[in-house]
């Protein structure tokens, strides 16, 4: 697999990863050839990358850490709670508790694996997509901290549903909060603290995730241990998928590694150092079959994760060879480098 830019691929291409809508809904299976019309509706989408199959990587593996039925259904469920507070209705939360419960499971079983974030987000899908991913992100960060079963559930929904506030109604508000401010982390928890089968706890990480440790956050201005470590752990993972996403309010789309930079900056200002510090040993710095340059001038696709040194990827390297008539591996010169043992490569940039 390759994750390439929309303007990179071709007719004829193979989709690598099915496509989503905001419903959970497949717009466009993976496996399937693309077509003129498919890559101009992907645009008309707003899509900006895509995963697609290089017959150069066939043997290369993508370790996910939930399933891609779990990932489809926990949208779908997130989809159904939103549009509920959207049209003024009564939230039911069954859906997203199961997805919850599924997440945890999947990540439990495979907490070896780096975070890999590399979903194809739409206009329609994109709210979705990032408050799944921060979920993944804070429950991977829960485990490794060693949270029990009941603090993995509270930190896990309060994640998927950080953002609820986005499409809750003023008047959800001004109704019943007379002089509190309109700000979407408010009407989050106002929302969530009502269902009595939601603990407040994770009511409090929708109200939290904007907080900064120095007490420059929103909405209340909080600092230090004032904080939840739920709300904590949310911040950053909600800043970093906000940094990658062409979608975000943020003034440009930062590749993975630059993110986690930026994340590093901030500790001990906007984010506790010590989550900080556990944020960057879940996180692929270099996301699986993106492409990179090396300092010896090669370029190549990575290919695996080395999960002790997330910034140290397994590397292939594929020279086309001049002239070549064989078969499509004969043409290629291809040999892999695994950073982790190769103390004099480094990466020097990422090719979008």
């Amino acid at each position: 697999m390759r994750y390439v830019s929309i303007e990179d691929i071709e007719p004829g291409d193979i989709l690598a990863r099915s496509i989503y809508t905001s419903d959970g809904l497949t717009l466009l299976q993976a496996d399937m050839q693309l077509t003129v019309g498919m890559i101009n509706k992907l645009r008309r989408f707003g899509v900006t990358m895509v995963s697609i199959k290089d017959p150069l990587l066939q043997d290369v593996k993508m370790e996910d850490v939930i399933q891609e039925t779990t990932r489809k259904e926990a949208i779908a469920n997130l989809s159904a709670a939103m549009n509920c507070v959207q049209t003024g209705k009564g939230v039911d939360l069954r859906g997203v508790q199961k997805s919850v419960n599924q997440i945890i499971d999947e990540t439990l079983k495979n907490r070896r694996v780096l975070l890999n974030i590399s979903d194809i987000r739409t206009n329609d899908n994109q709210l979705f997509i990032h408050s799944l991913n921060v979920c993944m992100m804070a429950t991977v960060m829960g485990i490794a901290l060693g949270y029990n079963t009941q603090q993995l559930k509270e930190l896990s929904i309060g994640a998927l549903l950080h953002d609820i506030g986005k499409v809750a109604k003023d008047t959800d508000i001004a109704s019943s909060n007379p002089g509190q401010s309109d700000h979407h982390a408010w009407k989050g928890f106002n929302i969530l603290r009502k269902k009595h089968e939601m603990s407040i706890v994770s009511a409090h990480v929708a109200l939290q995730h904007h907080e900064w440790v120095n007490g420059m956050g929103e909405p209340r201005g909080l600092t230090g241990d004032e904080i939840h470590d739920f709300g904590k752990i949310v911040a950053i993972a909600n800043m970093y998928d906000n940094l990658i996403s062409p979608f975000s309010h943020e003034e440009e789309t930062c590749h993975p590694y630059e993110a986690c930079e930026r994340i590093m900056a901030l500790a001990e200002k906007r984010f506790d150092h010590k989550m900080v510090i556990q944020f960057l040993r879940t996180i692929a710095t270099y996301p699986t079959g993106s492409s990179l340059r090396l300092s010896t001038g090669e370029v190549g696709v990575v290919i695996e994760q080395n999960r002790g040194l997330p910034s140290r990827p397994v590397v292939r390297i594929i020279k086309k060879e001049k002239g070549g008539r064989g078969s499509l591996d004969s043409d290629h010169e291809i040999h892999d480098v695994d950073l982790s043992e190769a103390p004099t490569v480094f990466i020097t940039g990422v090719l979008s």
